[in-house]
């Protein structure tokens, strides 16, 4: 393998589910000594690397799905990629397999995790599109430090019905929770029982979130966390400032973060 660059360790596809065509999950295996213990935390990303056709490494961010885990001497990672078609990397970790090689950064990054939510937080919410629905799974798998909250919200915007992902998990973490958890899809392309229609910011303007959730939305008990593609991010970012929410600052406690990696 040609030398690895500062900041990753070699790991190893261990298994991979195909969700929807060019949507996909990597699991990877990596020497547990190369990373802090635990080796990330519920919200954080790391970066993915592959060696590509002129001989360069390709290297991209990436969120954790997983709870943070370590099996034996390995850390263990989880991964949500789509593939895109003309994309640098995707395309390359589309053709990995188990027992396949590639690069994990061993410095996870991060502020979407649950300590930088406000202590005065009653309800959780967590705004996602596509693969934007990896962090949150991650920090839903924390069931014991998620029991502050009085609700935890997911809301995973998508195109079509095949790609809401995870939905065994979550049904296992809805039990787990025991009806603190809500779950509300969004399909924009197709008519899916149970799901509604149309874009984050519109429904959390109208109000259809909060009805599909049974959670009312305000300033004193609401927090947001939004990730995702970048145009839901903005304009979500600017529908919640219009209805009254502030950015969170480590210094001046708001009502919704984000991170920007995409």
């Amino acid at each position: 393998m040609k030398e690895i660059p500062l900041g990753f360790v070699a790991g190893t596809v261990i298994k991979r589910i195909d969700w929807a065509e060019h949507l996909f999950s990597l699991h990877v295996h990596a020497p547990a000594s190369a990373f802090p213990s635990p080796p990330f935390t519920a919200g954080q990303f790391s970066k993915l690397a592959v060696r590509n056709e002129n001989d360069e490494w390709v290297r991209r961010a990436y969120s954790m799905v997983n709870k943070p885990c370590i099996e034996g001497d390995d850390a263990v990672f989880e991964f949500l990629v789509i593939e895109i078609p003309d994309g640098k990397l995707t395309p390359l970790l589309g053709d990995l397999k188990p027992g396949d090689d590639v690069l994990v950064g061993t410095l996870p990054a991060g502020f979407m995790t649950l300590d930088e939510v406000p202590d005065t937080t009653k309800d959780l919410w967590m705004l996602s599109t596509g693969t934007g629905i990896g962090p949150f799974i991650s920090i839903l798998e924390e069931v014991e430090q998620c029991q502050r909250f009085d609700h935890l919200v997911l809301v995973h915007a998508v195109r079509t019905q095949e790609e809401l992902v995870y939905k065994d998990k979550i049904i296992d973490l809805m039990k787990a929770y025991k009806g603190k958890l809500r779950y509300v899809p969004i399909v924009s392309r197709e008519s899916v029982s149970g799901a509604l229609s149309g874009r984050i910011p519109q429904q959390l303007q109208t109000g259809g979130l909060a009805t599909a959730a049974h959670v009312p939305l305000t300033e004193q008990n609401s927090f947001f966390y939004l990730c995702g593609n970048p145009n839901m991010v903005h304009d979500t970012r600017d529908a919640l400032q219009q209805m009254g929410y502030k950015k969170h600052l480590r210094r001046e406690a708001g009502h919704f973060s984000f991170e920007n990696y995409w």
